[in-house]
């Protein structure tokens, strides 16, 4: 996890177990890749633990792991 997502998760009271819930019950909404770097990032939408809509964007990593870029509440992408 960044520090940004870190930020982001903290800022909208998120625990890192309401992220966990996000990427478990939700779905892959979009797919993004950087002009520049070429970098693929995934943008998935799902529910908090306490039932609220939620997205989370992340990328692999070089050892193929998730790295979350961002969190937040909402449904705005």
């Amino acid at each position: 996890m960044t520090i940004h997502a870190e930020e982001e998760m903290d800022d909208d009271d998120l625990s890192i177990l309401d992220v966990e819930s996000v990427v478990l019950t939700g779905a892959i909404v979009q797919r993004q890749k950087d002009v520049a770097t070429g970098e693929r990032k995934y943008v998935v939408r799902g529910r908090t633990l306490s039932g609220d809509d939620a997205v989370v964007v992340g990328r692999l990593g070089p050892t193929g792991k998730l790295i979350f870029i961002t969190v937040y509440r909402g449904l705005a992408i």
